[in-house]
């Protein structure tokens, strides 16, 4: 079973993020800031792997006049984003699917973080495709995810940071290990650079990175 699609697993959901991207909070808030650059006071913003509700949830406190529209391919996640949103639900529309269950927009910026790591490349490069397509012109699209530069020692390195950082905010060494090594196998993740050319590849522009952790990187480009 997909652990977004066990019960138990996406119960214990909000516990793991902070516990394995280096500022995780830190990192909402940025995105919410350059969000908020090009963003009015009365916002439409898309948000893709919404599951969960954590930044939502965020984005949602902190500017009371925007609108979201959030899609994740997982029921069980959304339904969890469903009660951690909480009071804010009236002013979020939850959609269950890909990103072409999301709605044509335009929107005014849009974010996917912790999520595209999980896409292959083609799909990767057609997803990103279909945001800049809901995006207004010049709307802010920002992201963050694994990428990892280098060759496969300088890559088990980052991966072996990934687990020590883990094990020190407190999850088990060995399931930090096992974690870092299902990365390595499983998870289609690509370099910055390929990163950074798949979003000019879909019409976005002034690629900037603004967020490096161990593993991480996170960028904001413009439609």
């Amino acid at each position: 079973m997909n652990a977004f699609d066990d019960p138990a697993a996406v119960a214990r959901y909000a516990e793991a993020p902070p516990r394995l991207v280096p500022g995780f909070h830190d990192l909402q808030r940025m995105a919410l800031l350059l969000l908020a650059e090009r963003a009015p006071e009365d916002a439409r913003i898309l948000v893709l792997g919404a599951g969960g509700g954590l930044e939502l949830k965020a984005f949602a406190d902190a500017r009371p006049g925007w609108r979201f529209d959030g899609v994740d391919p997982s029921a069980e996640m959304l339904q969890l984003a469903e009660a951690t949103v909480g009071a804010h639900a009236a002013r979020i529309r939850l959609h269950h699917g890909y990103i072409d269950a999301a709605p044509p927009g335009p929107f005014d910026g849009a974010a996917c973080l912790l999520t595209l790591h999980f896409v292959p490349a083609p799909e990767r490069a057609a997803t990103l495709r279909a945001v800049h397509d809901r995006l207004k012109p010049g709307a802010a699209f920002v992201t963050a995810h694994h990428s990892i530069p280098g060759d496969d020692e300088e890559r088990a390195l980052w991966l072996a940071r990934y687990a020590a950082f883990a094990a020190s905010s407190g999850v088990p060494r060995e399931q930090a290990e096992t974690a870092s090594a299902a990365i390595a196998a499983r998870l289609p993740v690509l370099s910055p650079a390929e990163d950074e050319a798949l979003l000019r590849d879909a019409g976005f522009r002034d690629v900037r990175l603004f967020y490096a952790g161990f593993t991480f990187r996170g960028w904001v480009s413009y439609a």
